[in-house]
């Protein structure tokens, strides 16, 4: 049983009691058989207790959700790194593109390419290059042509 589950037992476990202490104290006043006055205070903790029940059941589907997006998140992530690492190293074969004047950022699948090319026909091939790998969306190449590449 979870921290938060205890909490709201304990919550529910409490409001119970203070609904006996409550049912005492009107008992001079209430014209209700002692019966009556132990179904109205069992009514009222079942209540609570469907209460608390429904919060419980309601905190753990959120808490699953968010175990849920943290694993998406965390798969993604690992996605990126792959395609990066992939992109890198096709990148790394072609013997007029550098990979090391090539970076290579990967969000989501898209690719961006940022750095030099020694030509256009270069910077095409980046393109194609890193369109083929697995997993990719989209190819955003920034690369510039010059001297450098």
């Amino acid at each position: 049983m979870t921290t938060r589950t205890r909490t709201l037992l304990t919550i529910a476990a409490l409001a119970a009691s203070a609904s006996l202490v409550a049912c005492h104290r009107q008992e001079a006043q209430d014209d209700r058989t002692a019966g009556q006055k132990v179904d109205a205070t069992v009514a009222q903790a079942e209540q609570k207790m469907d209460q608390a029940k429904n919060e419980v059941s309601r905190s753990a589907a959120e808490a699953r959700q968010d175990v849920e997006h943290a694993a998406t998140d965390a798969k993604g992530a690992v996605n990126d790194a792959a395609i990066t690492a992939s992109v890198n190293a096709q990148l790394a074969r072609d013997n007029e593109l550098s990979a090391m004047r090539i970076n290579v950022d990967t969000v989501a699948g898209r690719v961006a390419l940022k750095g030099s090319a020694p030509s256009n026909v270069a910077r095409e091939r980046a393109t194609e290059i890193a369109s083929a790998v697995d997993g990719v969306r989209s190819v955003d190449n920034q690369l510039t042509i010059g001297a450098n590449g």
